[in-house]
């Protein structure tokens, strides 16, 4: 473990620009279950009922409450270990953005400066009709969705089952993954495309992989060059000692 984890460190340190992918894995940590784990958000509220942008459109004053009630959730949620040694690196390496596939806005809240919402943050409301997005307001109750002054309907700021990744999120992603020379990917099973793609697209253009994961995925199988094995709270704090040490 240790000689991978200096392994790892080498390479980030002869690195020009590195990016990251994170998971629900990260933010477990946090107190926030993995959706599709057992015990998880889909065990109790099936995505096909709550999780899609036509069942939202169909009944969306059933799918805000479950999304509202997230959404305050996560304000109570707190960055992990694994959230600020990836802050930190931001001073130890050239990691030049985050691609996260998480909505709970935790990465930021470690300090993190640029991270790309590839599914949206759970902690926002869009306007349907102008687009405007604002945050979750603490003091919003009651059981309908809310609507905007404008009059339209406003919905939870994340990317339903059935809506697009934002463009301009793919963009970016896209055009780092093609011009990284590491990717760590942290939390992630590599089962839900596009983001999974990611480390392939990097791969082929000569990128190292990184992987911290609690167990071996596709990613181990076929590119990974270095695999941490354990939680993100555990194996990156040990990776950002490793790159403190010269």
């Amino acid at each position: 473990m240790n000689t991978t984890i200096q392994g790892a460190a080498e390479r980030l340190r002869d690195a020009k620009k590195v990016i990251a992918l994170t998971g629900a894995g990260a933010s477990v940590e946090s107190g926030i279950p993995d959706f599709r784990s057992p015990g998880g958000l889909w065990t109790t509220y099936p995505p096909e009922e709550y999780a899609t942008i036509d069942a939202f459109m169909a009944n969306p004053d059933k799918v805000w409450k479950l999304w509202y009630e997230l959404g305050q959730s996560l304000h109570e949620k707190k960055p992990n270990a694994g959230h600020k040694s990836l802050a930190t690196l931001e001073s130890l390496c050239p990691l030049e953005a985050i691609i996260t596939q998480n909505i709970d806005n935790l990465h930021q809240a470690a300090g993190s400066s640029q991270v790309i919402e590839y599914h949206g943050n759970a902690r926002r409301i869009q306007c349907m009709d102008c687009k405007k997005v604002t945050p979750l307001p603490p003091t919003l109750t009651g059981p309908k969705a809310p609507r905007c002054p404008c009059g339209g309907l406003q919905k939870p700021d994340i990317v339903f089952f059935g809506e697009l990744i934002p463009p301009d999120a793919m963009t970016r992603a896209d055009a780092l993954a093609r011009t990284c020379d590491v990717v760590i990917v942290v939390g992630t099973s590599a089962q839900v495309f596009p983001a999974a793609g990611i480390p392939f697209i990097a791969r082929e253009h000569g990128a190292c992989i990184i992987e911290c994961n609690l167990e071996a995925t596709d990613f181990t199988k076929s590119i990974t060059d270095f695999f941490l094995e354990g939680p993100s709270g555990t194996t990156l704090p040990a990776l950002e000692q490793a790159l403190r040490i010269p």
